[in-house]
């Protein structure tokens, strides 16, 4: 081959260079490949490139920041010490992510039922804007008021699709019902949350008297 370089002219890597790229390079199944065999870098890079999409699901499942801080970290150490159970091709590793970090935010859930906890997420600063930085809080808390009344199951399914961006078949495997069973929890989430939404409007005391 005519642009092809010789060998002796390559750059030459070290060891620890040609592993960490290929770390990088490498695609979920690979890593988890070097998961089961105990490769911490590898695990690493897995961390690196799920946990802010587990963290922001759990967040709005849970509504507590906190909670989301915790039920993340037990995740990925679910995924170290269960990695052998992990089979490439049946599932992919996001959706075996999600599946973990919702099973255990639902259980935290129903132990906690009796509780309530309302967090409020706090809406990204827009200085240029004063007025719309109140609107865009105010509108994050109706939201999340709202989002905390559905049920667990009705909740995640929304928050799956519409947010996380999963299929319905993958956020059914998660979840842990049909395809068909999803669709039903999502459409009844939607009517629950436009009720709910339409609701706290009307009730809204800094509105005035709607009489």
């Amino acid at each position: 081959m005519p642009n092809a370089r010789p060998a002796a002219a390559r750059p030459k890597r070290t060891t620890a260079e040609s592993g960490s790229r290929r770390v990088a390079d490498a695609d979920d199944d690979e890593l988890m490949a070097r998961v089961q065999r105990r490769d911490q870098a590898a695990f690493g890079r897995l961390v690196d490139r799920h946990l802010d999409g587990v963290h922001r699901y759990l967040v709005r499942l849970t509504a507590s920041m906190a909670d989301a801080d915790e039920l993340a970290q037990e995740t990925f150490l679910r995924l170290w010490e269960r990695a052998d159970s992990y089979r490439p091709g049946r599932v992919q590793l996001s959706t075996w992510l999600h599946r973990i970090a919702h099973n255990l935010a639902v259980d935290e859930l129903r132990r906690r039922r009796p509780q309530t906890d309302e967090t409020e997420l706090q809406a990204a600063p827009d200085e240029a804007n004063p007025e719309h930085q109140a609107a865009a809080r105010e509108t994050g808390r109706r939201l999340d008021r709202a989002l905390a009344r559905l049920p667990e199951t009705q909740r995640a399914a929304l928050l799956l699709c519409q947010v996380q961006g999963f299929s319905n078949r993958d956020a059914a495997e998660i979840i842990g019902v049909s395809v068909r069973g999803l669709e039903s929890l999502i459409a009844r989430a939607r009517r629950s949350l436009r009720d709910a939404l339409q609701d706290d409007l009307e009730y809204d005391p800094t509105r005035g008297s709607n009489g």
